[in-house]
């Protein structure tokens, strides 16, 4: 979830040796912030955490230097990131980290990655930025929703039929927005929740199907952009 944003966005704007900074800055920044929300609920280990949250934070830093240099409008996605950060710090203090909400903004935070890419790549805030943004968090909703299905919430069937409704209903917006050829990437997903939605899965299994889906999502979009 990390990657395939960011992926996205690059290759919708136009790829630059640095993206390779500005994804290690958005890897090391995810990587510090884990350890940060851990240490809210780890008193003993706090300190342990809250050190790695901070050598991974300097990291990002400094893998963030050279891109923001040449880009400085990355600032602006600080905000939104913060914000976001703000809400799961929230979700972890009152200990519903599994709060749908939750997931929503957690996937918001990756989506803006791919953002912040395809700024970088030479797009502008414009409508392939919002598109980029908005698929990315359609089809990682969609992977949410599918594995509480499979888990947390394997046997409630008012998830199971969200989860088809949504993944039906998705189908609409790329055409909506213009891009038909976007809906392919999101039929995949639909067979998948259509097939093992509330059934019992292997976290294995379930691993392999969303790397399945992940690889047809950027390779799609990669064409498509």
């Amino acid at each position: 979830m990390v990657s395939v944003p960011f992926l996205f966005g690059m290759m919708a704007g136009t790829p630059r040796w640095s993206h390779l900074l500005l994804f290690m800055a958005w890897l090391f920044f995810y990587l510090a912030s884990y350890p940060l929300l851990q240490a809210l609920k780890r008193g003993r280990q706090r300190g342990h955490l809250l050190k790695w949250s901070a050598i991974y934070g300097v990291v990002a830093l400094a893998s963030l230097l050279y891109p923001l240099i040449q880009k400085p409008e990355l600032y602006y996605f600080g905000i939104p990131f913060v914000l976001l950060l703000i809400v799961n710090v929230w979700h972890v203090k009152r200990k519903s980290e599994r709060a749908i909400v939750n997931d929503l903004c957690a996937i918001l935070i990756f989506s803006l990655g791919g953002a912040a890419a395809y700024l970088y790549g030479g797009g502008g805030w414009d409508k392939v930025m919002l598109t980029v943004t908005l698929f990315n968090f359609l089809y990682f909703m969609g992977t949410a929703l599918f594995v509480k299905t499979l888990f947390r919430e394997r046997g409630n069937p008012k998830w199971r039929t969200a989860a088809y409704l949504y993944h039906v209903l998705i189908l609409v917006v790329p055409w909506a927005c213009g891009y038909p050829w976007m809906t392919l990437p999101f039929v995949f997903p639909l067979i998948r929740t259509l097939l093992f939605a509330g059934k019992q899965m292997r976290p294995m299994k379930a691993g392999i199907l969303e790397i399945f889906g992940s690889v047809q999502f950027i390779a799609v979009s990669w064409v498509v952009f």
